[in-house]
């Protein structure tokens, strides 16, 4: 009786873990539990390379390239036209001059003189005209003196200058013995011919 009490209470008795008292092994390069791990790279994503890094330097050298190309033309260029727009004043204003005076006497003079500054339509219509001009200057025995007051440049390019005059005129005839001013606005078109400004279009406003 004693004996099947004890086997009973053998078996219902819990197993005594051996491990309970045991200390964790753990090995000294693990990792923390909670040390983050970094996600594995993906496989279609791609880092810059170095051919990457030298055509990306190569379109910034190109692009750079070009604009300093552009700014030298428009440079050079906006020089060109300001020599252009100082030569063709400083002719228009000579030739204000050679137009607005006139000496009855020295009339074969003065008509070359006009006809050689000239080109175009302009040189054209005084040509045909000169003759009529010549026998009015004659019979009124006529002389003027032009005189650039003020002038200045309204529009320019490399072969092509609107210029601005105001000319004081002195005028005496057969008539009129004491001078008369007349005072004028002009507007002359300069172009550029064979490296030399010439009037192509002179105009009253």
């Amino acid at each position: 009786m004693n004996k099947s009490s004890t086997t009973m209470t053998d078996r219902h008795a819990p197993a005594e873990d051996d491990d309970a008292d045991a200390t964790p092994v753990t090995r000294g390069d693990a990792e923390p539990a909670d040390t983050a791990v970094e996600d594995p790279p993906r496989r279609g994503a791609r880092r810059p390379g170095p051919r990457s890094a030298l055509v990306a330097l190569a379109v910034v050298a190109v692009v750079c390239a070009s604009c300093a190309g552009f700014f030298a033309w428009q440079w050079n260029d906006d020089r060109a036209v300001d020599a252009a727009a100082r030569d063709a004043l400083a002719a228009a204003q000579q030739y204000a001059v050679v137009l607005t005076s006139v000496n009855s006497g020295e009339l074969d003079g003065n008509f070359a003189a006009v006809l050689d500054g000239a080109t175009g339509e302009f040189k054209d219509m005084y040509a045909q005209s000169s003759e009529q001009l010549r026998q009015l200057l004659v019979d009124n025995d006529a002389r003027a003196e032009g005189t650039v007051v003020e002038s200045g440049v309204k529009s320019a390019s490399r072969t092509r200058v609107d210029v601005l005059l105001f000319i004081d005129q002195s005028v005496t005839n057969a008539l009129v013995q004491e001078p008369r001013l007349d005072r004028s606005r002009v507007v002359m078109t300069m172009e550029l011919v064979d490296g030399r400004w010439l009037a192509s279009d002179v105009t009253l406003p």
